[in-house]
């Protein structure tokens, strides 16, 4: 049978994991809704200039 606290005690989290997870936390990453949100603001941007060269 496993034995559960030993497993937990004998755990060391990867490098590259530790390294990834300081790659992501450092850069500014955008999601969804952020380029959702940059896609509103240059269509309605874009069609501000529309509205004004009418």
């Amino acid at each position: 049978m496993i034995n559960f606290e030993e497993e937990l005690k004998k755990f060391r989290p990867s490098l590259e994991v530790d390294q990834a997870e300081d790659n992501i936390y450092k850069n500014d990453l955008k999601d969804a809704a952020d380029m959702v949100e940059d896609l509103i603001r240059e269509l309605n941007r874009t069609a501000a200039l529309h509205n004004r060269e009418v």
